[in-house]
């Protein structure tokens, strides 16, 4: 698998099945400038896993750089209108604990805590938020800590667990590095990779310690809550081989 910065991930699976979980392709998104260097789209992708419709995770310039009649899009249950002007051979939208098949490969959907709704403010709808688990992989999406989280333990090999934001602060919605750690520990994963940090910050923040501090943080607490897990690092744009 190889992480592309904030909750976008690449991930080859047994089958052969390339899949790519939340894809932001871009140097900005509205008010956020990507730090580091920009990915390059991948040049075929079987399927897109899509865990709800914020900006920084549902971005559709990004989305049609991907989009093909050969590529399989799954989303929150009623989100296809959003995709409108973008076209997948398959759409599948889905709700937790529902699966489908793509290459050979099994894809769960798994319940995640958060706000799904594209902008926010009154009258927007409401959506499902969404995690995945493939081939024993678990990406988290955006969500925050959830004793729900434990119904997963023993079935997830490797986690891709988000960790940070993109700003100075954290809304509601999200994981700390200590509540990542504290998740890990309740699903108690093989090894975790920590995302979703060390990629955007907004216009006129300065604050570089932003883009390195967070993984120390919870490489620390997961050595304290979840001792048992493996914390692979890796900086955007890095691969590893499981």
């Amino acid at each position: 698998m190889t992480w592309l910065g904030h909750a976008t991930v690449e991930i080859v699976t047994r089958s052969g099945a390339r899949l790519l979980t939340d894809p932001v392709l871009r140097d900005r998104v509205a008010h956020l400038r990507r730090q580091v260097p920009t990915p390059k789209a991948p040049e075929h992708v079987d399927g897109v896993l899509l865990s709800h419709l914020h900006h920084d995770h549902f971005d559709k310039p990004s989305l049609r750089r991907v989009a093909g009649d050969q590529t399989t899009v799954v989303l929150p249950k009623d989100a296809t209108p959003y995709l409108s002007g973008i076209t997948f051979g398959t759409v599948d939208e889905v709700r937790a604990g529902d699966r489908v098949t793509i290459k050979g490969a099994t894809v769960e959907a798994v319940p995640a805590w958060h706000d799904g709704r594209r902008r926010p403010g009154p009258g927007a709808p409401h959506h499902v938020t969404l995690g995945y688990v493939v081939d024993g992989v678990w990406f988290a999406g955006d969500t925050e800590l959830n004793e729900g989280m434990s119904a997963l333990h023993g079935d997830v090999d490797v986690a891709l667990i988000p960790i940070w934001g993109w700003g100075s602060t954290l809304g509601p919605g999200h994981l700390d590095p200590r509540d990542a750690a504290r998740a890990t520990a309740l699903v108690a994963p093989r090894i975790v990779i920590p995302i979703h940090w060390g990629t955007f910050l907004p216009y006129g923040v300065r604050r570089r310690d932003l883009l390195t501090m967070p993984p120390l943080e919870f490489s620390r607490y997961v050595a304290e809550l979840a001792p048992a897990t493996r914390v692979v690092k890796l900086s955007p744009g890095e691969s590893v081989s499981l």
